[in-house]
């Protein structure tokens, strides 16, 4: 006996529960479903399209729905806009030290470059600082005289970089000796910036010209297990 089976003694027994109640499917409940299913890839479609695709489809799609795939895409557009204010390497002064960098950590990622003009590795650091900040600008770059910010502090151990976040140092690297001294490239400095927490990959922009190849290796921890750590805040 088949319990699915449309026949009266089937049915007296869902009457008395014995056999649970029949699931009629309709052809409504079968064009309904199909509906619902090609809504669903529509939104998938329609969520990975940025503004200038959905403006391409304003005369094949509809206006209401269009508009709502169209605000949300400004609205993360604007999101982006909002975090990626910096975008340059700018010269403080100790004055600004707590202002520009230890209050400003409390929103944002700050990388200071503690150098000396006189030191090639530290216009090489400048160099590299200047091109990443172009490229992660929601992470703030600034660079000051390394005496005037912590007085005779050695010229032995520049370039210096400290990495501020919530008023704090999470980073150190003292010289460029562990990213390969004055043969070092941005993309080494990039990679111990990553390692730290300091860059977003999400909203890296390319260099006009970038080759592919000088974006770094992402297989490593970004260098910054490699680097010399020296208690330099009780010093600012």
């Amino acid at each position: 006996m088949d319990p699915n089976e449309d026949t009266e003694w089937n049915d007296i027994l869902r009457k008395h529960g014995i056999l649970p109640q029949q699931i009629k499917i309709t052809q409504n409940d079968i064009y309904d479903s199909a509906v619902e299913r090609a809504q669903e890839e529509e939104s998938r479609r329609l969520e990975n399209l940025d503004l200038d695709e959905l403006d391409e489809l304003e005369d094949e799609e509809d206006d209401e729905v269009l508009a709502h795939y169209r605000a949300q895409r400004l609205a993360e557009f604007n999101a982006q806009l909002s975090k990626e204010k910096f975008g340059e390497l700018t010269q403080i002064s100790k004055p600004d030290y707590a202002g520009e960098v230890t209050d400003a950590s409390e929103s944002a990622w700050v990388v200071v470059h503690l150098f000396r003009d006189s030191i090639p590795a530290c216009k090489l650091m400048n160099r590299f600082l200047s091109e990443i900040a172009q490229q992660y600008r929601a992470t703030k770059f600034v660079k000051i005289v390394s005496v005037e910010c912590i007085a005779n502090y050695p010229d032995a151990n520049l370039p210096t970089l400290l990495v501020y976040r919530n008023g704090d140092v999470k980073g150190q690297l003292v010289k460029l000796d562990s990213l390969g001294g004055l043969r070092a490239k941005r993309k080494d400095v990039e990679k111990y910036l990553l390692g730290v927490g300091a860059l977003d990959k999400s909203l890296r922009r390319s260099l006009s010209g970038e080759a592919e190849a000088d974006s770094g290796d992402d297989s490593d921890d970004g260098g910054a297990k490699h680097s010399t750590y020296f208690d330099l805040s009780k010093g600012l």
